[in-house]
């Protein structure tokens, strides 16, 4: 089993975090989660993983609601593409959405 684990700074107070577990070239489970730093505090804001035995994103608030919604693809490889993919392009539209419910 090889485990791959990194912290990206996508923005002044943004970061995307990877961790995933392969074995034999396949994915048996990971876990990446855009957060957002509000006084000196990291909150998650948008989390994928494959925890509870399936592949599925975990929108998530201030107030500690949490919106799950699972992915279709239960291929945990393309399931990780797939997610890499929305946090890196969308992390702008999350953060808007939990900084409006923060302030709302």
């Amino acid at each position: 089993m090889k485990s791959v684990e990194y912290v990206i700074r996508i923005g002044l107070s943004d970061r995307y975090r990877h961790l995933h577990i392969q074995e034999k070239g396949k994915i048996i489970f990971f876990r990446i989660q855009y957060e957002t730093k509000i006084s000196e505090t990291w909150y998650p804001v948008v989390r994928y993983d494959t925890a509870h035995g399936f592949a599925h994103r975990d929108i998530l608030s201030l107030k500690g609601d949490v919106e799950k919604t699972p992915l279709f693809n239960q291929d945990y490889n393309d399931a990780l593409t797939f997610a890499e993919n929305d946090l890196k392009s969308n992390w702008k539209h999350y953060k808007r959405r939990f900084m409006e419910e923060k302030d709302g």
